[in-house]
């Protein structure tokens, strides 16, 4: 049996750490496959970061492959991999399959917005600096 509390909160040791992510369960994985926003969107959503879903238009900011854009086809929760559709990787036996990608090595370009629980983040974060607005101008 999996051993997972949402009452931990930090430690220093990497094992517990480590213990956290492994065992998480999927509805917990999700943020951890989170990527920053463009200037753009930043500005637009004000909020640095969102979770990736199928469908954001997503540019790779580190590695070999840095500088290419495209259209994210599946997340992988297991793994903590983001595949990219047109990002290929060609096999020994002669095959072409997606390349993962660590979802910290990207940025949101285009954020499909359709998701009704992304939509009430966003409206949350924009609340949230209303607020503050209200109280700097008081």
């Amino acid at each position: 049996m999996k051993e997972w509390s949402n009452k931990w909160v930090s430690s220093r040791q990497p094992r517990k750490q480590r213990k956290y992510r492994y065992n998480a369960p999927l509805h917990v994985r999700q943020k951890f496959v989170s990527a920053h926003l463009s200037e753009v969107l930043r500005g637009r959503f004000g909020k640095r970061s969102l979770p990736l879903r199928k469908g954001d238009e997503v540019k790779v900011m580190r590695g070999s492959d840095k500088g290419f854009k495209g259209k994210i086809e599946r997340i992988d929760l297991k793994e903590g991999k983001v595949y990219i559709e047109g990002l290929n990787v060609k096999k020994v036996d002669g095959s072409e399959v997606l390349k993962p990608k660590d979802p910290s090595n990207l940025l949101i370009t285009e954020s499909k917005m359709e998701d009704k629980r992304r939509q009430m983040i966003v409206e949350r974060s924009r609340e949230k600096e209303e607020e503050k607005a209200k109280k700097k101008g008081e």
